[in-house]
């Protein structure tokens, strides 16, 4: 299967000693194929299992008393899925597959033992999900308060961002797996706003896209527009040092 999706994840961060990446590769023993379009964990249930991207896109989605789907955040290589289950028996969200997907199952109680025994490790996951708490304020701040257009180039913006950090941003461009329904899900427009403001951008020379491809063209006025910080940096100097 290869080395650890996670630990190249965190080396964007601190250099892993042997021990810190012997420990994540052991997360990472097994692989679990699933087809687009399937439900990993559904809302309500309780399963004891957590997942390592290993390829793929994802996103996690609660359903609201009208009907509607809100989706609150896309998942890709080397996020963990399911840290809801650390904090509560029950799934308050569902993870579906947007793509074909690769996960790495793994028990809770595998990741308690990584965190005894390396406290770096768990610091810096509390880093990420800290980091993830607030870049969704970040959107849940700019559905609120923000236009149409703010809020899909916001979107963009965060997605860019992160396939950049992990190598997957080609001269400015990016696979964009992506209904418009989806980028309505996630931002709180409909299909046909979506489109609008996605045509909007593309007129005003901010980004191109075809098919599956998007490419951002100027960066600068896209994160501009959307009032967008990047929240894929991390402080690391209060880190412990690795056991």
């Amino acid at each position: 299967m290869g080395g650890s999706c996670l630990a190249e994840r965190l080396s964007h961060y601190v250099r892993l000693s042997a021990g810190e990446r012997a420990a994540l590769e052991r997360l990472e023993a097994q692989e679990r194929a699933l087809r687009r379009g399937a439900v990993v964990i559904a809302e309500g249930e309780s399963p004891r299992e957590l997942f390592i991207v290993r390829s793929g896109w994802l996103h996690s989605s609660v359903m609201l008393g009208n009907g509607a789907r809100q989706i609150m955040r896309f998942h890709f290589k080397g996020d963990i899925v399911g840290l809801p289950l650390l904090a509560f028996g029950d799934s308050p969200e569902t993870i579906t597959a947007v793509t074909d997907v690769a996960l790495a199952p793994f028990a809770r109680e595998r990741l308690a033992g990584v965190i005894a025994d390396h406290p770096r490790v768990a610091a810096l996951l509390l880093s990420l999900a800290v980091a993830g708490r607030v870049s969704l304020a970040d959107r849940l701040a700019s559905i609120g308060r923000t236009s149409a257009r703010a809020r899909v180039a916001s979107l963009l913006c965060e997605i860019y961002g992160r396939m950049r950090l992990l190598g997957l941003a080609d001269k400015g461009a990016i696979q964009l797996p992506l209904t418009q329904e989806d980028i309505g899900d996630a931002t709180g427009l409909t299909s046909v706003h979506v489109n609008r403001m996605m045509r909007r951008l593309a007129e005003d020379g901010m980004i191109e896209r075809s098919g599956n491809q998007l490419k951002v063209l100027d960066e600068e006025r896209l994160c501009a527009v959307a009032s967008f910080a990047d929240r894929t940096g991390l402080e690391t100097g209060w880190l412990p040092r690795p056991a």
